[in-house]
Formats: structure tokens, sequence, C-alpha cells
């Protein structure tokens, strides 16, 4: 199994910016986290940040037949990018948003989510944890979908 993690603009600011909204960690530590968490469970892991909504779009794209799943921070295209809503969408895969702080109690600009609506889940203001909680449903998400292909694939063999 592989998951691509899709971190966007201002994320490589981590650490740095509003650590009172969120935190001291950096993006490399998140990662680094999530790396092991990859490990012990035999998932594959592929990293990607950008400020360029484009770039996120391509590599949302590039998922396509590449990946089993996406966790993705849009973080302020959140709110904007139907670009990249139409990418998710597009290639149909499982794809669970996360938000470091719960965009739900920030301004009101932050409450409207292009994204969420073509993802399998949202991780909302669990500050970096959510990364971790995002792994673990992905990883649950990938187990329920194999056990359904194996029960087609038995269901069909019976049928034989």
């Amino acid at each position: 199994m592989k998951v691509v993690v899709i971190q966007g603009p201002n994320l490589n600011m981590l650490g740095v910016r509003e650590q009172h909204i969120y935190g001291p960690m950096k993006l490399e530590q998140i990662h680094a986290q999530m790396k092991e968490f990859a490990t012990q469970n035999n998932i594959e892991i592929e990293f990607f940040q950008s400020n360029l909504e484009g770039e996120i779009v391509d590599k949302v794209q590039e998922c396509y037949g590449d990946a089993d799943g996406i966790i993705i921070n849009a973080a302020a295209y959140t709110h904007t990018s139907i670009a990249i809503r139409d990418a998710i969408s597009a290639v149909g895969l499982p794809a669970i948003e996360v938000h470091i702080s719960n965009i739900n109690r920030r301004e009101e600009f932050r409450k409207e989510n292009m994204i969420a609506p073509v993802c399998t889940s949202s991780v909302v203001g669990f500050g970096p944890f959510g990364y971790h909680l995002a792994m673990m449903g992905m990883l649950q998400i990938m187990s329920e979908m194999q056990a359904a292909q194996e029960m087609q694939k038995q269901q069909q063999e019976a049928a034989q």
C-alpha cells in the first residue's frame, strides 16, 4: 500500500508561523512520525509540499495509478481551490483531509471548505496528531477495501 501526503501553502513554515495556532512542531518532524508509523505498518509513504496550487493539482493527478490513498492538508487552498477539489474527485482514491487547527472555530472565510465534500474523511483540530489519526484512518480504509475485494472475489468464484 502506498500513501501520498500532500501539504499545501505555508506548511513548510510550521514551527515558525503562528505557534499559538499551529504549535512548535516543524513539518519535517511531523513527516518523521508519519514515516515511522508507515514503516511499522508496511505502508510506503511519499511526502510532497508546495505553495503553488497547480503543483498540488499535478501531484494529486500523479497519484492516479501510483498510490492507494492520499492524505492532504490543502491549507489555505481548502477554502478557495475548485481545481484541487476536482483533482481529488477525478483520481477516485480514498483521500483524508487534515487541518492542524480547528478551521470551524476560526475566521468565517475558513468555514468554506471546497475539499471536504470529495474526501473520504476529515481530521480537524487535533494539532500535528491529526496526521497520525489520518494514517490510522487510511490503514483502516485500506483494510476494509481489501476485505471487500476479497469477498467479491470469493463470491465470483462461488458463482462459477
